[in-house]
């Protein structure tokens, strides 16, 4: 599932490309998505000219005159820039047209979204409950260990909770609870500020890496020229279960916490 690294390695991307340009038109082939596409789309943004992309937590926001497009990439969906002359493919379901080029949404699974918001854009139900962004100054340790404070969930379910902090996606929770040797079992209340400091740092750490090397592409993910991330080359723990830990030599171990794989060192990680 694309994370925050590939949805910034995606708005990085596409906005050089359509930044300052009128919406043309948006083509749409598809609109049954996880939310469905408004009837109306035309009508509520084209003609008007954009003047930014920027992202919130795992969505991409298209900053236009009187409101913004609201996109998500689902499990397996990518937005990438094309010429008019290049036809769609069968998971192609929608093109956002501007004068030079194309921004053409593929989902072979259809969970991703394309809705409106007028301004102020925070005000959508789904970006008026998420929390602080993770490579800000707004996250820090005080702020997670508020939030930590008395929990008995798992520490990897609470950084992993959009509330909490945004955009901390199971593969990056892995690799920062590895990094700051931090067990994902443990109970969120039961971390000391101190290693809840080095978590902050190994979460920062972990996504500026990722972002910087284009994200991680496991299955689907390709950013907005179709090239696949790198990050994968790096991780430490994620999708490396019995392997040998590359700190101590010991097999990692793998157990399922809030529905997701959970991969670790018991003897790095307490």
């Amino acid at each position: 599932m694309p994370e925050l690294p590939e949805v910034e390695t995606t708005c990085a991307g596409i906005a050089p490309h359509i930044t300052g340009q009128v919406l043309r038109q948006v083509v749409v082939r598809d609109g049954r998505l996880r939310w469905p596409i408004a009837d109306n789309i035309d009508e509520l943004v084209v003609g008007q000219t954009l003047h930014e992309v920027t992202r919130r937590g795992k969505y991409v926001l298209m900053h236009f005159d009187e409101g913004g497009l609201i996109g998500h990439l689902g499990m397996t969906g990518s937005m990438r820039i094309v010429t008019r002359a290049e036809p769609p493919a069968y998971h192609d379901h929608f093109d956002l047209c501007f004068d030079g080029c194309l921004v053409r949404y593929r989902d072979p699974r259809r969970f991703g979204s394309l809705l409106w918001q007028p301004y102020p854009l925070q005000q959508h139900p789904l970006l008026a409950s998420l929390g602080p962004e993770p490579l800000t100054d707004a996250f820090n340790v005080d702020v997670l260990q508020v939030a930590c404070r008395g929990k008995k969930q798992p520490i990897k379910t609470l950084i992993m909770d959009s509330k909490k902090v945004v955009g901390v996606g199971n593969i990056y929770a892995n690799e920062a609870l590895y990094m700051a040797g931090i067990n994902p079992n443990r109970q969120a209340g039961r971390v000391s500020k101190q290693r809840l400091s080095l978590l902050v740092c190994a979460i920062k750490q972990v996504l500026a890496e990722a972002i910087a090397q284009g994200g991680t592409t496991l299955r689907n993910f390709v950013d907005s020229d179709g090239n696949p991330g790198y990050f994968k080359q790096r991780l430490q723990v994620y999708g490396r279960t019995g392997e040998p830990c590359r700190g101590c030599g010991e097999p990692l171990k793998e157990v399922r916490l809030g529905q997701r794989s959970t991969v670790y060192c018991r003897h790095c990680q307490r």
